[in-house]
């Protein structure tokens, strides 16, 4: 898949499929569908309009991207969101971007799309232009839920991994670079690989997952089994903040500095103080035998 930035896109016939498409969920997924182009922005449009405000973002742009490529499409148009750009007018968009640099020949949004300054555009404002034929899509389902990005966060937030990755249509993804910690894990048999959270990223509740990690070896992606903490050690006086602790099952070696995926399968249970460091390491072996089960 190509990804390309505007202005560069090259003009072409297109099936345009238009949104923020943050998490690339099921309801997104019925947009995408039969589209062969991606238009997207970054960064959200909420972090530059009104930023205290802005959501937690399920999906920073190269996840994003690596799932959209997964469905098929052959191009993401990626338009650099920023202030002049959201004090465009609706009409603007759809004559400068959809059909002056895309050439879009058909245009796919959901049902809820707003679009333009003060986001007065919608689904209808699309339908009335004959530069082009516009598919709406209805809102997506699941048990009664209507599935969209604000509720998945919760969902994360919560800890509701098996309920999220049914709404996402995938295990909710995390990324980042190994960090050092405070080694603790080794001298309790569990070294782990440290992530460091991000603020401008959703991330799962304090507590204990079942997940599956990967770094790139050889220049492939390789899997393992992992039971991955997230919270504050809250045994140990640690002075530190929040941090993501992946104890990847069956690897044996050091990825400092490194690329860390997870995906987040299950929750097996909250944070919680043990009265001794023997307590904990027992309910550390139970965890990983269980993320083992789960992920294995």
């Amino acid at each position: 898949m190509r990804v390309t930035w505007l202005p560069d896109a090259e003009k072409r016939p297109r099936r345009v499929a238009v949104g923020e498409f943050d998490g690339v969920h099921l309801g997104h997924r019925a947009v995408i569908a039969d589209a062969d182009t991606v238009l997207t922005f970054d960064p959200h449009p909420r972090a530059v309009v009104a930023p205290d405000a802005a959501p937690k973002l399920l999906t920073p742009l190269p996840v994003k991207t690596d799932i959209i490529a997964g469905l098929g499409v052959e191009e993401l148009v990626v338009i650099p969101f920023d202030g002049a750009f959201s004090a465009q007018s609706p009409q603007a968009f759809i004559d400068d971007v959809l059909v002056a640099a895309l050439g879009a020949a058909e245009v796919r949004v959901g049902e809820n799309f707003r679009f333009g300054h003060r986001a007065t555009g919608d689904a209808e404002l699309l339908r009335r232009q004959d530069a082009f034929h516009t598919t709406v899509a209805q809102l997506v389902e699941v048990d009664g839920e209507i599935v969209s990005s604000t509720h998945i966060r919760g969902l994360v937030v919560a800890g509701e991994m098996e309920k999220a990755a049914e709404f996402l249509g995938l295990p909710f993804h995390l990324r980042g670079i190994v960090q050092h910690g405070d080694k603790r894990g080794r001298t309790l048999g569990y070294p782990t690989a440290n992530l460091v959270p991000d603020n401008a990223l959703c991330y799962p509740g304090n507590g204990i997952y079942a997940c599956r990690a990967a770094l790139e070896q050889d220049g492939a992606w390789r899997w393992w089994p992992a039971a991955v903490s997230i919270g504050v050690r809250p045994t140990f006086v640690t002075g530190r903040g929040v941090l993501i602790e992946a104890y990847l099952i069956g690897f044996d070696g050091d990825c400092y500095d490194q690329e860390l995926r997870l995906e987040f399968l299950e929750r097996i249970r909250g944070e919680k103080r043990f009265d001794s460091v023997d307590a904990l390491v027992k309910q550390m072996h139970a965890d990983v035998e269980y993320a083992r089960t789960v992920a294995g």
